[in-house]
């Protein structure tokens, strides 16, 4: 709708009314923003009776888009194309009234830019004279909280100065421009969040997960840190009895008895390190085992006298076979050894006094526990309950760590619970821990159940074989290690041969295999690893014997059901002459 223009009468209020209605009207009546400006500034030119007219928003300071400080044209009555283009973006170092007023922080007027001392000889002032226009006012648009948003001006071809009327209604049309303003600055702002709110949300979500990642590498850190620290001060100390022990063995003069005293403690000090490799390696998963199928509660009972002695006379231990018959398949003696190690955790939560509770029951699910989800399933719990100080809740996010122990000095490892972990989890299973400050704990261990099943006999070499009479194939990539095997083993009676790898050692049967009788293979190897090799043998020489041999593999860890005879580093020579004559199972 356009303004009607409404001439001065005697009753020039009433003719202000009308003529604002009008303006109101055309206002509520457009709905497209750019055209409501257009109408504004029409309202504008119509009150003022001048021929050009304005709207300008200011761009703040710092906008990306470089004109900060800048007032841009929104909308225009009667410019020539020319003068749109010049006045598009002005700058506060300009020369007309819109600058006037954005410095002066009111409203400007210049009734005559021909008699305006700034502006003379500049480029705005030919702009104005191509332009038609000889004088002007620009109003300031406010917000309703005073901050300036824009510039709403009119100008007329002639010098001139409006009137107070003209400048009233002004003020009432500058009002309206600048509330229509601010709510277009408001939702285009609103549309701008919403545009870039999921590149945001995005941003600022990998910068949370690069903050918890870098968290998770510091507690990475401190984790190796224990470990490596705990691993070295342990085999200081077992490396302290080996040495001393060699060097008093090198004096000529000591006595037979002093000798086999420290031949003694050197085999000691190997035993105790390798279960200590034993430990670390059942926390990380990396421990070969060799399942077995067996009554859960059967095994138990077994150990029970074993375990009231390792508890002592003052702790009540007590069997409760909720579940008679719940069979499982899992390594018998790592089995045995977490029993052992959760016992002897209660025993010292107890101060060596009170009652441990083991409890065997079929169980459908595995509770939550710790952040992680439940899980439906057969399972065999298997819980070791005290009545011991308890477990802070701060502390028991750490219990499973290696070292990590809330014990004295000296009155623990901190590898037990490691290895509870280690087992269950490499088992196919999962532990719980539930615990109370002053009354106790209780540590459940959830194996996969299976049904009662005959229980294969452990892989063993078929038939005798006598030293001297076996031909011995060693494929061993360590130089000491396999020098010392062919040393040991000649010492054995045995004639042996020797394979630096896989393929060599293929090379030597495909040339030789009659001649071979066993391979006595590491698993662990550059290029093809012993257990490929034992199963390449296996199905082009089915004759010849194969014997695995390994400190640490994840081939083996995860392959529990290989079928091959495995001895474990480090062996004693009674175990590696027992093993290879077909005497006794690996250990």
């Amino acid at each position: 709708m356009p303004l009607q223009s409404v001439s001065p009468s005697s009753d020039g209020d009433a003719s202000d009314i009308d003529l604002l209605h009008s303006v109101s009207v055309a206002l509520i009546g457009e709905n497209d923003r750019l055209e409501l400006y257009g109408r504004i500034v029409e309202a504008a030119v119509t009150i003022t009776g001048s021929q050009f007219g304005t709207m300008q928003l200011l761009c703040p300071v710092g906008d990306p888009s470089g004109h900060g400080g800048q007032l841009q044209l929104l909308a225009h009555r009667g410019l020539p194309p020319e003068a749109v283009g010049f006045w598009q973006w002005v700058s506060p170092a300009a020369f007309s009234s819109c600058t006037l007023a954005l410095k002066l922080g009111q409203r400007a007027i210049i009734a005559d830019f021909e008699t305006w001392d700034a502006i003379a000889g500049t480029p705005d002032l030919e702009a104005f004279r191509a332009a038609g226009i000889r004088s002007a006012q620009t109003t300031p648009l406010l917000s309703r909280n005073g901050k300036l948003l824009g510039m709403i001006s009119t100008h007329w071809s002639e010098p001139h100065q409006p009137s107070e009327r003209d400048l009233r209604l002004l003020d009432i049309v500058a009002r309206q421009a600048a509330d229509l303003l601010e709510r277009t600055i408001a939702e285009e702002q609103l549309r701008d969040l919403n545009e870039t709110l999921e590149a945001r949300v995005e941003a600022r979500s990998h910068e949370l997960m690069a903050a918890e990642a870098q968290v998770r590498q510091l507690q990475k850190m401190e984790a190796i840190g224990q470990l490596t620290g705990g691993v070295a001060h342990d085999f200081n100390n077992l490396l302290t009895i080996i040495r001393g022990s060699a060097e008093l063995l090198a004096s000529r003069d000591l006595p037979r008895e002093k000798q086999k005293k420290y031949i003694g403690a050197i085999a000691d000090t190997a035993d105790r390190a390798a279960k200590l490799t034993s430990q670390l390696l059942a926390f990380a998963r990396r421990q070969a085992l060799r399942p077995e199928t067996f009554n859960a509660a059967t095994k138990v009972e077994t150990v029970t006298d074993m375990l009231r002695t390792v508890v002592g006379s003052r702790i009540d231990l007590v069997v409760d076979p909720i579940c008679k018959s719940c069979f499982v398949e899992v390594d018998a003696s790592q089995f045995e050894t977490a029993l052992i190690n959760m016992a002897v955790n209660a025993r010292d939560a107890m101060n060596g006094e009170g009652r441990i509770i083991i409890s065997i029951e079929a169980a459908g699910a595995i509770p939550a526990r710790r952040g992680h989800a439940g899980a439906k399933g057969d399972f065999v719990k298997v819980s070791v309950s005290d009545t011991g100080s308890g477990i802070a809740d701060t502390q028991i996010q750490h219990i499973f760590e290696p070292f990590f122990t809330t014990k004295e000095v000296g009155k623990g490892t901190g590898l037990g619970l490691s290895q509870v972990y280690g087992f269950t989890k490499q088992s196919g299973g999962e532990i719980d821990v539930s615990s109370r400050l002053g009354k106790g704990t209780t540590f459940s261990l959830y194996l996969p159940r299976i049904a009662a099943a005959h229980i294969a006999e452990q892989p063993r070499l078929p038939g005798n074989v006598v030293g001297a009479q076996a031909n011995i194939l060693i494929v061993e990539d360590n130089e000491q290690v396999g020098a010392f095997a062919t040393q040991l083993l000649g010492d054995l009676g045995f004639v042996t041969r020797r394979a630096t790898n896989a393929n060599e050692a293929l090379a030597i049967l495909d040339k030789e295999a009659e001649e071979i009788d066993i391979i006595f293979s590491d698993v662990v190897m550059p290029g093809i690893d012993g257990l490929e090799l034992a199963r390449r043998v296996r199905s082009r020489w089915p004759a010849v014997k194969i014997v695995l041999t390994s400190g640490y593999s994840h081939v083996l860890a995860d392959d529990a059901h290989h079928g091959f005879t495995l001895l474990h580093k480090p062996y004693s020579v009674e175990e590696l002459s027992g093993v290879l004559q077909g005497g006794q199972h690996a250990r």
